[in-house]
């Protein structure tokens, strides 16, 4: 019974870079800088090449429950953050997968330090959506 009620527990799935496909574009996820996953309170997991692709998909589905919303760290490429926490940078020097040149940072003292470097504005994650419009 303890391994039924442990399997139900949602939990983020690992990407398989090169394989996977993004569950918005049908691209294949390559990515380890750009890429995002969001699983549901039932534990299924949508895995996305890009956040914008995630953002995009939200607006469509937004009715669904999730218990983790993740977005690549662009400092430490294939490690996952929470998005809702993370600060993102729009600069026309970092390409993204999907063109919009949409980087994750953990901090904004790390989207900062990128954007004196390589231009560009930020957002947080209640302000993308509608950046991304």
């Amino acid at each position: 019974m303890l391994l039924s009620l442990a399997s139900c527990t949602p939990s983020p799935k690992p990407i398989e870079y090169g394989n996977d496909m993004c569950d918005y574009c049908k691209m294949t996820i390559v990515d380890k800088q750009h890429a995002a996953e969001a699983v549901t309170k039932k534990g299924k997991a949508f895995k996305f090449d890009a956040v914008e692709c995630l953002v995009h998909y939200l607006g469509e589905h937004g009715n669904e429950e999730y218990a983790f919303l993740l977005v690549n760290d662009y400092d430490n490429p294939g490690e996952m953050i929470p998005a809702e926490s993370s600060y993102y940078l729009v600069s026309p020097n970092i390409p993204s997968p999907m063109g919009a040149y949409l980087s994750a940072f953990e901090t904004e003292e790390h989207a900062r330090a990128t954007q004196a470097e390589k231009e560009g504005e930020i957002f947080d994650w209640e302000a993308l959506p509608n950046h991304m419009k």
